[in-house]
């Protein structure tokens, strides 16, 4: 990194550095972070094993060049009043001048200047030129910096596009020194110091600290080691050249260098660690809205089942109701019945039961088929209205956030997203849209009969729900009617009788009862099965959608707690490099 050894401490500081660049590029990597960011954290890595980088900035016809011309004591790069620095040129130690491109826009140049053997200096193109491409990779280059010497030009100090370009150097935590250009054009003293007055207070303004603040004249600087004796001495002088130089080349010594170097990889991941915890937080508020629209589903659906499971009790009491009215009617027939005035009656069970047939159960089995088919119609009916309810939910929920960036980064999150969002809606709409309401009534109408069957222990072959019905009241019938007919028997006695038709009586309420009992749990086996499957189809059809909002709360809850982590980790480091 540098030349001199780092003691123990340092090198501990430039391990963790490491560690810390090395997590961070993980974190934001899994963030569809943009290229640029994944390349400035390591190109941070790599500026640890270089030397120290003083990158020079400024706007086009600040004098940059001229400065570090004047730096380097001759006339070695190209000065103007137009752009003329349109690369990137980072000057280095060579026993010999050679100039070799490096990587687009990146020149390398060599100089036989000694003091470059511990400083690498860069020349940057001007910010706010005409060539927007400047400025471009101007900013781009900040990033890699140790020391920013920004300079400004006297005759137009802190200019407004200086400020905003500024802003962006201090957004990477880098340590400025302001270099107050062309001074020779002031007269006075008092102009000098009004100029470096106003740049100083409006650098403390934006920076948060008082910048270091040189004002020179790098055209007199230059002129002045080109020349020697008395002339030379009024030239250095008057261009105060000097205490800059001397910061550079004295006071910026090795010690103050290191901390420098190390303090720079801190500022790219500082600006990197608050830009993409920012994106995660922003990410997560964005999920949260997310688990709202499961959790409105899922309380849509308990509220769906709620009511159906209410509406159906309703529904089943109509068949309660037809049998509770046959009931009634079988009650009527055995008081006229059981009787001694139809003593003879009673003793022709063919002719009792086409009476109990004709009279008790009447149109039960057409009733109850009637309301089974009114029930299945509306359990089909219920949950197609549940999909259409959803659907236009979820097509409401993907509308509303169509355009919806998170930042200027992570697009593929919300693509995701809002694709998922997209394609569970459009699956809803197709699941309406193919909606077979005949044939859905079909499959449950089978389902209820073959429950009703196996509910009656009957076999269900080709028998459709009426025939298994009468089936079923056939059954009472002949235990009813024979338990009438076998009132002949107790006809010589006559105290037998009222007993008889109390215990009819009871006997058809059991049955009746049983009836019921069997087609309640035929029927709410069928409905549940049913309702269970229609809420099973949301939740599949939303699943997708389900294990991408959990997994990414998952996964962005971890790379939050690591990107906090890592902005602890920054400040305790920059904390031992300000004490060490």
């Amino acid at each position: 990194m540098l030349r001199t050894p780092l003691d123990d401490n340092q090198a501990d500081i430039l391990r963790a550095e490491r560690v810390l660049l090395e997590d961070l590029r993980a974190a934001v990597a899994r963030l569809d972070a943009r290229p640029e960011d994944e390349r400035r954290l390591a190109q941070a890595l790599r500026q640890l094993e270089e030397l120290f980088l003083l990158v020079v900035v400024g706007e086009f016809n600040a004098g940059k060049s001229a400065f570090i011309n004047a730096l380097l004591g001759q006339r070695l790069l190209p000065e103007g009043v137009t752009p003329t620095t349109s690369r990137i040129n980072i000057i280095r130690y060579g026993s010999t001048v050679t100039e070799t491109a490096h990587e687009e826009d990146v020149v390398v140049v060599s100089l036989p200047v000694d003091w470059l053997a511990e400083i690498n200096i860069v020349d940057t193109p001007g910010t706010n030129a005409v060539i927007q491409r400047h400025q471009e990779i101007t900013e781009d280059f900040v990033p890699r910096s140790d020391l920013v010497l920004f300079v400004t030009s006297a005759d137009r100090p802190f200019s407004e596009s200086e400020r905003a370009f500024l802003m962006r150097v201090r957004d990477w935590g880098k340590k400025v020194v302001l270099v107050i250009n062309k001074i020779d054009i002031f007269d006075t003293e008092a102009d000098i110091e009004k100029v470096c007055q106003f740049v100083g207070d409006n650098g403390q303004a934006l920076l948060g600290v008082r910048p270091q603040i040189f004002p020179v004249s790098a055209r007199l600087a230059l002129k002045a080691k080109a020349v020697s004796g008395v002339e030379r001495s009024a030239l250095w002088q008057a261009s105060r050249f000097e205490p800059l130089e001397a910061f550079i080349l004295g006071t910026l010594d090795e010690r103050e260098r290191v901390r420098l170097k190390l303090e720079n990889p801190l500022g790219v991941a500082a600006r990197v660690q608050e830009k993409y915890l920012g994106i995660t937080q922003e990410r997560l508020a964005l999920l949260s809205e997310d688990f709202k629209t499961l959790d409105t589903i899922e309380t849509q659906l308990a509220v769906y089942e709620a009511d159906m499971q209410r509406d159906f009790a309703y529904q089943l009491s109509h068949v309660d109701n037809t049998l509770h009215e046959m009931s009634n009617r079988g009650m009527e027939f055995i008081d006229q019945t059981v009787r001694l005035t139809r003593i003879f009656d009673l003793m022709n069970s063919s002719k009792i039961r086409a009476e109990f047939e004709e009279q008790v159960m009447a149109d039960t089995v057409a009733q109850i088929e009637r309301q089974v088919s009114d029930l299945i119609d509306w359990v089909v009916e219920r949950d197609h209205r549940e999909w259409q309810a959803i659907m236009e939910y979820l097509t409401r929920r993907a509308e509303q956030h169509q355009d919806r960036l998170i930042g200027q980064v992570g697009t593929q999150f919300e693509y995701n997203r809002r694709q998922l969002l997209t394609s569970v809606g459009q699956a809803a709409q197709k699941a309406v849209a193919s909606y077979d309401r005949v044939g859905e009534a079909r499959k449950l109408a089978d389902s209820v009969q073959k429950a009703v069957a196996q509910t009656a222990v009957a076999e269900v072959g080709a028998l459709g729900l009426g025939a298994i019905l009468i089936a079923l009241l056939h059954t009472t019938v002949a235990d009813v009617t024979g338990l009438l007919a076998a009132g002949t028997v107790a006809a010589l006695g006559l105290y037998i009788l009222p007993a008889r038709r109390r215990r009819a009586r009871t006997e058809l309420r059991e049955q009746i009862e049983q009836l019921r009992g069997q087609l309640h749990e035929a029927l709410s086996t069928a409905f549940e099965d049913e309702l269970g499957k229609s809420v099973q189809r949301v939740r599949e059809a939303v699943a997708p959608y389900t294990r991408f909002v959990r997994g990414e709360r998952d996964k962005l809850t971890a790379l939050e707690g690591s990107l906090i982590s890592s902005g602890r980790t920054v400040s305790a480091l920059r904390q031992r490099i300000q004490d060490s």
